[in-house]
């Protein structure tokens, strides 16, 4: 580390159980995030202020005015600006020394593959099911830790998938069909905060995972509700006939 980072990321090395070789793992990382919405935008910012040397931004959509009510990496003179390019203007001026590619367009998973392959942790940040399906598949196949979550209404969902344990089970094992119920935060509505909070958690998770600190959230499926605040951790056993990791 340079004398910049050594002062950007002080409060970082007073912690003894992250210290200087957790934010060198954190500078050497690549992080993939699927998705710069409500999500992605409080993902994304937290990502990129904690250091983390390269990220990958993957959306294919455009920032709109009712975006902005929960999406936070944007804002109003981007309506219209592809939202992974919006966000890369953003974490630029945060952190000009974490890289960042922009992939402007709808990956199919032959795509995705490479690009996961070469992640150290992703970030599953879409809003919908066949997505979540889909970009857990390809971490599995690749031994890619990923870190999933959903928000709608005032309810949020994590869970943590980490391939490299042979025990910790995936988002198939959880949800095994197909949802032809999903929903929109457009159909439904969502509280703003609640988005940014679920977005906030999976870069904590993501963090930990490339610090190696703490304990990762693997094997647990946190749910939050904001109208009473209350967070609950269920624990989700691996699947042995899962269609994908079993």
């Amino acid at each position: 580390m340079n004398d910049d980072q050594l002062d950007r990321y002080s409060r970082h090395l007073l912690l003894p159980q992250l210290d200087y070789d957790g934010q060198m793992r954190l500078i050497d990382a690549h992080a993939v995030i699927l998705g710069l919405g409500g999500l992605g935008s409080s993902a994304a910012l937290y990502m990129a202020s904690s250091g983390v040397g390269e990220l990958t931004l993957v959306d294919p959509d455009s920032v709109e005015s009712s975006n902005l009510q929960r999406q936070i990496i944007h804002n109003e003179s981007r309506i219209g600006v592809n939202k992974a390019y919006s966000a890369q203007t953003t974490l630029n001026d945060l952190n000009s020394q974490v890289r960042t590619k922009v992939i402007d367009r709808e990956l199919t998973a032959d795509e995705l593959r490479p690009i996961i392959k070469s992640a150290d942790v992703v970030l599953d940040c879409t809003d919908n099911g066949a997505s979540r399906r889909r970009h857990n598949q390809v971490c599995v196949e690749a031994g890619t830790p990923l870190v999933s979550a959903a928000a709608i209404r005032f309810e949020g969902q994590m869970m943590v998938i980490d391939p490299r344990q042979d025990d910790t089970p995936c988002y198939q094992c959880v949800y095994p069909s197909v949802d032809q119920t999903d929903v929109s935060c457009s159909e439904s509505g969502i509280f703003a905060p609640v988005v940014g909070l679920m977005g906030v958690h999976q870069a904590l998770e993501a963090l930990k995972l490339l610090s190696k600190t703490g304990s990762p959230l693997s094997g647990k499926l946190a749910s939050f509700d904001g109208l009473s605040g209350q967070w609950r951790y269920f624990n989700v056993q691996k699947n042995e006939k899962c269609t994908v990791c079993g």
